[in-house]
């Protein structure tokens, strides 16, 4: 039988309690699913109506398994963890300074270079597989590409002693990159989408719907490398400060959406696979789960990085430990995560 190395508990009613070593399933009496926590490298809870005991978030914590929590339509709204990974100091402390000087510019510019480029890969791969069936609609995302691209040399060019005199430029710039983007991915999607264009909250379509389940589940990914890094996750550069705000978090994702879930959703809905909706257009619970079983395999299949293959979830991680290093001057350079296909 094939190890679970994370596991989804998203039924009504579902128990998630500990049985000799594993974490185990319910509803009611009958045994849904069952995880050696040995092998086990999270748990994400996606129902309502889901309960645990306190010897399975112990455990959970002992062997270092997070615990996500996200709402049917992949809002995070919680995580669990150690109390003891939030105990380093230093780091947090270099974190903060580097907010009010030039660090703060370099990595701020680093995150949405990152993000940008990937934007541009992605088109830049979709357009190959055009180039003989549709060869004016491959010329028109050839020069989107370039579009897209061509925001870098504005953002290079951007200086400031600290990130809150760029911040604005930076969101301009980021904004203005991503709108091409989006702009041309809806020109791409098969006309039975009836896609409206980029929506977040409160979507309702289905592939707006199932990118943000997919952004939540890699959100879950990017606050965990992120803490087990010694960073705050609500001390960001980008975005700005908010209690409650994970600004951390959603700076750094921004170079994982494109490889991680852009792709991944993309590819799917070009192969006609359904995202089923209930009446209140929420994603259904198969569909839930088929999403985060799709996108999940993804972060876990090796990407080219540093000379080297490595599982893209592993390479979330590393790029949280580089951006540490570099804010607390271990490391001369920060660059960002730039997918190869």
């Amino acid at each position: 039988m094939a190890q679970i190395a994370h596991l989804v508990v998203d039924q009504y009613g579902a128990f998630l309690g500990k049985h000799s070593g594993r974490l185990r399933v319910s509803v009611g009496r009958e045994k849904v699913a069952e995880a050696p926590l040995l092998h086990l490298e999270q748990v994400l809870i996606t129902g309502r109506g889901v309960s645990l005991s306190a010897d399975a978030v112990q455990a959970c914590c002992e062997e270092g398994i997070p615990i996500h929590f996200l709402s049917p339509n992949g809002t995070p709204y919680a995580g669990l963890y150690s109390s003891g990974l939030m105990g380093t100091v230093q780091t947090r402390r270099a974190q903060i300074a580097a907010y009010l000087d030039g660090r703060g510019v370099t990595i701020a510019k680093r995150f949405a270079a990152g993000k940008i480029m990937n934007q541009a890969a992605l088109l830049k791969y979709m357009a190959k597989y055009r180039k003989e069936a549709d060869p004016d609609l491959h010329r028109e995302m050839r020069l989107v590409v370039g579009e897209v691209r061509d925001h870098l040399d504005e953002l290079e060019r951007l200086s400031g002693s600290c990130v809150e005199e760029v911040r604005e430029q930076i969101l301009s710039i980021e904004g203005r990159a991503a709108h091409r983007y989006w702009t041309m991915i809806q020109q791409v999607l098969p006309p039975e989408c009836e896609w409206p264009g980029r929506e977040r909250r409160g979507a309702k379509d289905a592939v707006n719907a199932a990118l943000n389940y997919g952004y939540g589940i890699l959100y879950s990914q990017v606050e965990w490398a992120i803490v087990l890094a010694g960073l705050d996750p609500y001390a960001g550069f980008i975005h700005s400060d908010r209690p409650g705000k994970p600004s951390l978090v959603l700076d750094l994702i921004e170079e994982f959406r494109v490889p991680a879930v852009d792709r991944t959703i993309f590819g799917l809905v070009n192969k006609r696979v359904a995202f089923d909706q209930d009446e209140e257009g929420l994603l259904t619970a198969e569909t839930r789960r088929a999403l985060a079983g799709h996108v999940l395999d993804r972060l876990d299949k090796p990407e080219k990085y540093e000379g080297r293959h490595h599982p893209l979830r592993a390479i979330v991680q590393m790029q949280a430990r580089h951006l540490a290093t570099f804010l607390r001057g271990d490391r001369p350079v920060y660059g960002p995560f730039i997918a190869r296909w």
